[in-house]
């Protein structure tokens, strides 16, 4: 027993090590490569159809929630074998999310918000803590899955506490963004 606690205290092993490394090297490119791609300069028109994405990336988005709402059930009634499933689909989900995005946003044609008043307020609070927390996340959810898959679990609840709520936020928000920006879609 004693030895459990012990190796679930201790800060790291050489394996850690090597996986803590390429979560931090993951978690600072990934922000840097989406950043990128807005300030890109667009060459023409690309000849791939990628307007159909958004719509995409808001399904994605909604079975992300979805998932990690029936992660949080199974881990609360103790259904760990439900928790992990779940769990890996919201994180499968949000993977095949953010290649999209980048494909649609490295592709695709930009598209401003047109609406106007209170709205207009609300969609931009939206978006700002949208893309914050989405730049959070992304170490966050990267710890959680290595420390579940890893069996730290200290660790792995530690970290959860705060990345399911924070997740959770930008999958809901991600929607949101979509449906308010939706009719000024090209």
């Amino acid at each position: 027993m004693n030895t459990v606690k012990e190796s679930n205290n201790r800060l790291t092993s050489g394996a850690d090590k090597k996986f803590l490394t390429l979560i931090t090297v993951l978690s600072v490119l990934i922000p840097i490569v989406v950043a990128a791609l807005f300030f890109m300069p667009k060459e023409g028109t690309s000849s791939v159809d990628v307007s159909y994405l958004p719509a995409f990336h808001a399904i994605l988005n909604s079975l992300t929630a979805i998932a990690l709402v029936i992660g949080y059930y199974n881990v609360k009634r103790q259904n760990v074998k439900g928790h992990r499933a779940a769990m890996l689909a919201a994180f499968s989900l949000s993977a095949i999310f953010l290649v999209s995005y980048v494909t649609y946003h490295f592709l695709g044609e930009r598209t401003t918000y047109g609406g106007e008043g209170a709205l207009k307020y609300i969609y931009y609070f939206i978006l700002l803590t949208h893309i914050v927390l989405a730049v959070v996340i992304v170490p966050l959810v990267l710890l959680s899955v290595y420390f579940g898959i890893s069996n730290q679990l200290v660790r792995h609840r530690r970290i959860s506490r705060w990345t399911f709520p924070i997740w959770l936020y930008v999958a809901v928000t991600g929607v949101l963004v979509y449906l308010l920006i939706s009719p000024y879609y090209s």
